[in-house]
């Protein structure tokens, strides 16, 4: 049947914004390049940065072979499977009446994000082969399914599903839990099995502190970051064109504007109140921690960005920075060494993000986000609003659920890894840094941490004398 001339223009409309969407979150793949590069040793600035070129790169591959197909495969009426995907391998039978190319490349822009979550994590300390193997594995099969559970309309959790988990489904918009729980997660179990850095902590357990080494390049990840969440959590509605009938001036337009201003809210309250809370732990104001905060604030309403008010958005990022505090004090406490502090920020914020949810989401939010604002619908929405346990008890169904599945996957990956001595360099390379021992020289050319030989040949003729 012929296409009328106003739903193509519609249509096409909905694509371009959905395409720009995608380019906005694939420039997080930059900030996430300049943020790590930062908080590194500036001995290992290239190995970090082209670890991220490898994720988006790796991930591109197998998120293309198998991660779509096992996220996206199955839909409703047609064998549907709540646990994994099963068709559109390699992008077969796409485009299709469910998805077309510019939703793939949405997706995909989020898949590769996931694994440059867990390279923080190791930064410093991991042998170059091993990336490619977490990264494939993890973007083509740990996040997708994952996926699958929350955001298929046949995955067990979704909102979408014709079988509501506790009549609700589980709420994780743009990815809370999808996303930034699973990248950290993952992160946790690579750096438990890698250990601390050489010299993190001295012989008596405590700790040396490794700063990173420009805090420019992490200013500038940030806001970078910053500027790529408009797109990972806007963007998440997919269309733009859809109105809502029970108004006459509303519809998903309305709520891109207040994902927006919930996004930034979060975020800054996030960055505020780790400005103040370091200032009275550390008696200085400290650039780095700030940004972590403001970073920390995002991940966290990412799960509910499109159904809450945006005063819920600065509770929200409040929480969030404490949050993140406090697990930076408990991870010292505890040897655990993350260069980047990603899976305190990520899997931490990750998960208070999607209980934040369940506790304030408005359940005329919840009807325009999940049900295009159709009268007559009803929905569970946030406990602390009288919405009843339903979405919270979907939410702490997904914090547990994720946490059980990451670390049944990737735990025994970096287990493996490490067993067969593929997973951490050596002491002596660790020290000269991973950029003279592994990639051929410094990222700088006026590098001069320590007395080192300035050029790949060097380190190995220094390595032959030994």
């Amino acid at each position: 049947m012929a296409v009328s001339w106003e739903e193509s223009v519609e249509y096409s409309i909905n694509t371009v914004y959905l395409l720009f969407s995608a380019y906005l979150v694939f420039i997080m793949q930059l900030g996430f390049a300049m943020l790590c590069a930062g908080s590194v040793r500036a001995k290992n600035a290239t190995n970090i940065m082209l670890s991220n070129v490898v994720d988006a790169v790796v991930g591109s591959i197998s998120y293309y072979l198998f991660g779509f197909a096992f996220a996206f495969g199955s839909t409703a009426g047609s064998g549907s499977n709540p646990f994994i995907g099963t068709s559109f391998f390699a992008l077969k039978d796409v485009p299709n009446g469910d998805y077309d190319y510019s939703f793939f490349l949405y997706q995909w822009a989020f898949a590769i994000a996931v694994a440059g979550i867990t390279s923080g994590s190791i930064a410093e300390r991991t042998q170059f082969s091993s990336y490619l193997v977490f990264s494939f594995f993890l973007t083509g099969f740990v996040y997708p399914i994952v996926a699958h559970w929350v955001w298929s309309s046949s995955g067990w959790l979704s909102p979408s599903s014709g079988s509501l988990l506790f009549g609700s489904g589980a709420i994780d918009f743009a990815g809370s839990g999808v996303v930034h729980l699973v990248g950290g997660i993952a992160g946790l179990w690579g750096a438990i099995v890698e250990g601390p850095r050489v010299g993190r902590f001295d012989a008596f357990g405590r700790p040396v502190v490794m700063r990173g080494h420009n805090a420019t390049l992490v200013v500038l990840g940030t806001f970078l970051l910053w500027f790529g969440w408009f797109g990972f959590n806007p963007g998440s509605f997919d269309k733009i064109l859809v109105s809502y009938p029970t108004t006459s001036d509303q519809g998903n337009w309305t709520a891109i504007g207040r994902t927006a201003v919930t996004t930034t809210l979060a975020g800054s309250m996030g960055g505020l109140v780790t400005l103040f809370g370091r200032r009275l732990l550390v008696g200085h104001w400290d650039a780095l921690d700030v940004c972590n905060g403001v970073l920390g604030g995002f991940v966290a309403i990412t799960s509910g960005c499109s159904v809450v008010e945006p005063w819920a958005a600065i509770i929200c990022g409040l929480v969030s920075a404490w949050v993140l505090i406090g697990l930076n004090i408990l991870a010292t406490k505890l040897n655990f060494d993350d260069p980047l502090e990603a899976a305190q920020l990520h899997g931490g914020c990750g998960a208070w993000g999607l209980i934040f949810t369940g506790l304030f989401a408005e359940e005329q939010f919840v009807i325009q986000a999940y049900d295009s604002g159709r009268s007559g619908v009803s929905r569970p929405y946030g406990l602390l609003l009288g919405g009843g346990w339903g979405l919270l008890g979907a939410q702490l169904m997904e914090v547990i659920v994720i946490v059980g599945w990451v670390s049944v996957t990737m735990g025994p990956l970096f287990y493996a890894l490490h067993w067969l001595k593929l997973l951490r360099i050596s002491v002596e390379e660790e020290i000269a840094g991973l950029d003279i021992s592994s990639h051929g020289g410094y990222a700088y050319h006026s590098h001069t941490e320590q007395p080192r030989p300035p050029h790949y040949g060097g380190y190995h003729r220094m390595e032959n004398e030994t």
